[in-house]
C-alpha cells in the first residue's frame, strides 16, 4: 500500500511517528513537508522515508505538487488540514480520481462565526474525505459541524516519541538533591502562548514564598527579550527535539499559559517525560492528558493569579511530583508513535483492504 502524506510543517514528534509507521508492514510511506521557517536540525529527517523538503517557492505551485504526488501513484494521500492551497486541490486532480483521502485537524470547536460559516469555504474539500483523524474531543465537535460522519473521524491525529521520553522519569529521580524544583516552559515566545500570563503568573508565585523556584523557558519569538529580563526566569532558547528529552529531565513541573492550544503536543511530550503538568483550559489536550490534582492541574485561560496559585501549589506539594509525573507516563502512553502507527496504518487497510 502507498500512503502519500502532505503535511504543513516539520516537527520532531511527526518524524517519530513517520519512522513508526515506516515499521509497519505493507505500508509504504511518502513524505512532502512543507519546511522553510523554524531551524530544525538536518537530524530531525533521519530514518524518514522518501522524504520531500517543500520550500515556499515550491509550496505555491500547485502543477508542481500535483505532478510529483501523482507520479507516485498512492493508494491514500493524507493532508494535514486545509490551509495549504496546493495540498488542498489535489482531492480534485483528475489523475488522483481514484485514491482514498485522509485530513488530519485539530483546530477545536470554539463557536464562532467563521466557524460556523467554514462549510460553505471548504465543505467541498471535507466531503471528498474518506477519513478524517482528529486531535481531541474539541476537534471531534468542529469534523461533525463540518458535516463529517461519524463514521469517518478518528480520534488520534499526533503522536509523541515515548521511547526516547520514557527514560527521563528516571533521570530524575537520580538527580543529586532529588526531584528538581524547578519550573519548565517549551513553546513559542508570543501572545498566543500567554507568555504575558506566565511571566505575571510567576512574580506573584514568587511574592507567595520565601524561596521560589526557578522557571526556564524554551523557545523563540517576540517575547524573548521580556523573558530575559524577568528575574528569576532563565530563556535556554530553540531547542531542538534531540536535545529536548535532557531539558526535561532537569525540571519538576511542566507549565503552558496558552490563550489558543488546538492541542498541545508539548504537553503528551511533557507528560510521557513524567513531569506534572499545570496548563489552561483552552490547551485541547487538558482533556486527554491532565487531571487536576492526580498528574497536574488546569486553570482558567487568562488567569494570572489561579497559574500563581496552581505553582504555589506544586511548590508545597513537592513531594507528591514524583507519584504525579508516574501517573503522566501512564497517561502519555496512548499517545507513544507506536500506537500512533497501529491506528493509522488500521484506518489504512480499512480503506485500502
Amino acid at each position: 500500500m502507498k500512503v502519500v502524506f502532505c503535511w504543513s510543517g516539520m516537527s520532531g514528534y511527526m518524524a517519530a511517528c513517520w519512522r513508526a509507521l515506516a515499521r509497519v508492514q505493507e505500508v509504504d510511506t511518502s513524505l512532502f513537508v512543507l519546511w522553510w521557517s523554524m531551524p530544525w536540525a538536518k537530524s530531525v529527517t533521519d530514518g524518514l522515508p522518501d522524504f520531500h523538503r517543500i520550500n515556499q517557492k515550491e509550496s505555491m505551485d500547485g502543477a508542481f505538487i500535483e505532478d510529483s504526488v501523482a507520479q507516485l501513484k498512492p493508494d491514500v494521500v493524507v493532508l494535514c488540514g486545509w490551509s495549504a492551497p496546493a495540498f488542498s486541490r489535489l482531492p480534485f486532480c483528475e489523475r488522483l480520481r481514484d485514491v482514498k483521502f485522509v485530513m488530519g485537524m485539530d483546530t477545536p470547536w470554539r463557536g464562532g462565526w467563521r466557524q460556523k460559516l467554514a462549510r460553505l469555504r471548504i465543505g467541498r474539500l471535507v466531503d471528498r474525505m474518506d477519513a478524517v483523524f482528529v486531535a481531541s474531543e474539541r476537534a471531534w465537535q468542529y469534523a461533525r459541524h463540518l458535516g463529517v460522519p461519524e463514521a469517518k473521524i478518528h480520534r488520534g491525529v499526533y503522536g509523541v516519541d515515548c521511547l526516547t521520553f520514557r527514560p527521563v522519569y528516571d533521570q530524575r529521580l537520580a538527580l543529586e538533591g532529588g526531584w528538581p524544583r524547578r519550573f519548565l516552559f517549551v513553546g513559542r515566545y508570543d501572545d498566543e502562548k500567554g507568555i504575558d500570563v506566565l511571566l505575571e503568573s510567576y512574580k506573584r508565585y514568587c511574592s507567595m514564598v520565601s524561596d521560589p523556584w526557578p522557571l526556564a523557558c524554551c523557545g523563540s519569538g517576540p517575547w524573548a527579550e521580556r523573558i530575559a529580563q524577568a528575574e528569576g526566569v532563565r530563556d535556554l532558547g530553540f531547542v531542538q527535539p534531540g536535545d529536548l528529552g535532557a531539558v526535561f529531565a532537569k525540571h519538576g513541573v511542566f507549565v503552558l499559559a496558552s490563550r489558543y492550544e488546538p492541542w498541545g503536543v508539548v504537553i503528551a511530550e511533557a507528560t510521557a517525560a513524567g513531569l506534572p503538568v499545570i496548563c489552561t483550559e483552552s490547551c485541547g489536550a487538558s482533556i486527554d492528558l491532565v487531571r487536576s490534582l492526580y498528574n497536574g492541574m488546569t486553570v482558567a485561560t487568562g488567569d494570572a493569579h489561579g497559574l500563581a496559585r496552581a505553582m504555589l501549589w506544586m511548590h508545597e506539594n513537592h513531594a507528591r511530583l514524583p507519584e504525579m509525573g508516574l501517573r503522566s507516563q501512564q497517561r502519555a502512553s496512548a499517545y507513544s508513535a507506536e500506537a500512533w502507527a497501529e491506528r493509522w496504518a488500521y484506518v489504512f487497510h480499512e480503506l485500502c483492504p
